[in-house]
């Protein structure tokens, strides 16, 4: 059996070692199979470089194709928690939103937060308001029509 053969065969075992050493991601799957495509062309007498060349292609082609399909299956979906969550919620503004003079409150969810304006223009007392992001203690706002049913 020719070096190159054994070269490939010891790739494509590393390879699936690491993969079966992370079971959930699939994170080298693609390289076993394309080593393994340079096995069989290596057991065929291909040249080197043809080999290689199979293996990187293989390799990419199998990842670049198949892995923005499997990732739906094999990630899953990340549920927005704590301050992530609020993002996209709808607030009322307790105190006027002044970002000149950094004053500014919402209730969010029965909690008092300190706000401002994600565009600087002010937004007085009652308005509703979408949180657009928060930064530290802060909830950046923009105003919103209010949603039939809205909880602030």
């Amino acid at each position: 059996m020719p070096a190159e053969t054994m070269i490939w065969l010891g790739l494509t075992l590393v390879f699936l070692i690491v993969e079966a050493a992370c079971p959930i991601h699939l994170v080298s799957i693609w390289f076993a199979a394309g080593a393994l495509t340079s096995v069989v062309v290596s057991m065929l007498g291909g040249p080197v470089w043809l080999q290689v060349l199979l293996f990187l292609a293989v390799s990419g082609a199998l990842l670049a194709l198949l892995w923005p399909v499997i990732r739906k299956y094999v990630n899953p979906k990340l549920v927005a928690t704590n301050v992530d969550a609020l993002v996209g919620a709808t607030a009322v503004v307790i105190a006027a939103i002044d970002n000149m003079e950094a004053e500014g409150q919402v209730k969010l969810n029965g909690i008092e937060w300190t706000a401002r304006s994600t565009s600087g223009q002010p937004i007085p007392v009652g308005t509703h308001v979408k949180v657009d992001r928060i930064e530290g203690v802060k909830a950046f706002v923009s105003p919103t029509e209010a949603p039939v049913g809205a909880q602030v």
